[in-house]
């Protein structure tokens, strides 16, 4: 059993499904970051300019230490982590720490990328069959 990271967007609706698919098989899942829902981020971002910051110091704000900080409690308890594509610019650093911390990082794809990146390469598997993925867990 391996305790597994969940990475992708807060809009891709399969995040939920994957999880307890993954959960299903005996690994613990951690996906939590999903529930504050697809707009958290957007939220976010108009609160801290309607207060009049720009993204530089809101980064430095107590918002996005905390959610930071979340989130890296979690990638760090990991064993591995699966990120489920499309995915964003957030979800790639996270793969990356997770495979720069020596951990095992995987790829799900969903159809062919729009666009082709020769850097999926640093993840352990890149895979567009979820039950191809199950198997190497």
């Amino acid at each position: 059993m391996s305790k597994v990271y969940i990475i992708g967007a807060l809009k891709n609706e399969r995040i939920i499904s994957l999880a307890n698919l993954i959960e299903a098989r005996g690994h613990e899942v951690f996906a939590d970051w999903f529930s504050p829902g697809p707009d958290a981020d957007v939220y976010w971002k108009k609160y801290e300019v309607a207060r009049g910051r720009s993204f530089i110091r809101a980064m430095q704000g107590p918002h996005a230490k905390h959610v930071f900080n979340y989130d890296r409690i979690w990638l760090d308890w990991c064993d591995a982590a699966v990120m489920v594509c499309p995915a964003g610019k957030s979800a790639h650093l996270e793969l990356g720490y997770v495979i720069g911390s020596g951990k095992r990082g995987f790829i799900l794809l969903h159809g062919e990328p729009e666009r082709w990146d020769i850097m999926y390469r640093f993840a352990e598997g890149i895979f567009d069959d979820f039950n191809k993925l199950l198997e190497v867990l």
